[in-house]
């Protein structure tokens, strides 16, 4: 068996600062769970902070940020292949593997061991379900095959798209990724934070994002030719800021709805999380003024290898 620490938890819950002090501590390094953090120009709206993979003056090396332009694609399957070469990489080299991110479903492809599929993106098949309403798409997957629908992780237009994508291509050959990673013995913390200092978290970061030049990010990134649909697919500051900069909305609109999109998002990934916990996966919820009690059950997880 290989070791794995995991550190999950809602949007700005210091993920990041808990796994950095870690890595420092036990000679590891970080392989980012961020579905958003792949992309180059895309700094504070995704919550990069560079500046935090530096700890005790010790630049701490971190892996899946900034490798691909906005423009381009990325999946699940990509990622888990991504995370397969890193790990096998960093377990050669006796350093310790630490995932860190709030994307659920990239931290669970590796926990449960997703058996993926390499099909590539139909962008004819994308356009024409596009133009249907949600609840049509909802329709139509669990008419298509209901055993593959999931109430809790098809709620938006682009998963269930990608769903009935991969479905249309089942009977493929060579559909079946073979990576495995069984051998992976994992130990994972979740950041353990009151709703309501979540909440105050989130309101006191997105003020000081806009303030430090968040929304002339999303500017250059129209600028450099990236469209309103395609800011729209990244969701959250790159969606409520374009509109904005397009001229749909006001800016204290903006402000407004896009504080609620975060928040409801953050809600959704302990929803997820705690839907992990149910499939199975068994999750250390921790302060992260625990620090000690953390340091402690990773030695005797550590001493187990």
């Amino acid at each position: 068996m290989s070791k794995l620490v995991v550190i999950l938890g809602p949007t700005a819950s210091g993920k990041t600062s808990l796994a950095t002090n870690l890595a420092y501590h036990f000679q590891g390094e970080i392989i980012s769970a961020d579905s958003r953090q792949i992309y180059k120009g895309m700094d504070i709206g995704t919550g990069k902070d560079l500046n935090e993979y530096v700890f005790k003056n010790k630049n701490i090396p971190y892996h899946l940020i900034d490798i691909l332009k906005p423009s381009e694609n990325y999946s699940v399957y990509t990622f888990k292949k991504d995370f397969s070469n890193i790990y096998d990489s960093l377990i050669d080299r006796k350093s310790l593997p630490i995932l860190c991110g709030g994307t659920g479903l990239y931290i669970e492809s590796i926990l449960l061991n997703y058996q993926m599929v390499n099909i590539p993106p139909n962008d004819d098949f994308r356009v024409k379900l596009e133009k249907q309403t949600l609840n049509n798409l909802i329709h139509e997957i669990q008419q298509t095959d209901n055993i593959i629908y999931d109430s809790e992780y098809h709620i938006t237009k682009r998963r269930i798209i990608r769903s009935l994508e991969i479905h249309k291509y089942k009977n493929d050959e060579d559909i079946t990724n073979n990576i495995d990673c069984n051998h992976i013995k994992p130990i994972v913390f979740g950041i353990d934070l009151e709703r309501e200092n979540i909440l105050k978290k989130i309101k006191i970061r997105l003020e000081n994002r806009l303030n430090d030049g968040m929304i002339e990010e999303v500017e250059e990134l129209i600028n450099s030719g990236l469209t309103l649909e395609r800011l729209k697919y990244f969701g959250l500051e790159y969606k409520f800021i374009g509109e904005y900069l397009y001229d749909n909305i006001s800016f204290p609109e903006m402000k407004e709805k896009l504080n609620f999109a975060i928040n409801r998002f953050s809600k959704k990934q302990m929803t997820f999380f705690r839907r992990m916990e149910k499939r199975g996966i068994k999750i250390h919820w921790v302060k992260l003024s625990e620090i000690k009690l953390i340091n402690n059950k990773i030695n005797t997880y550590l001493n187990e290898f």
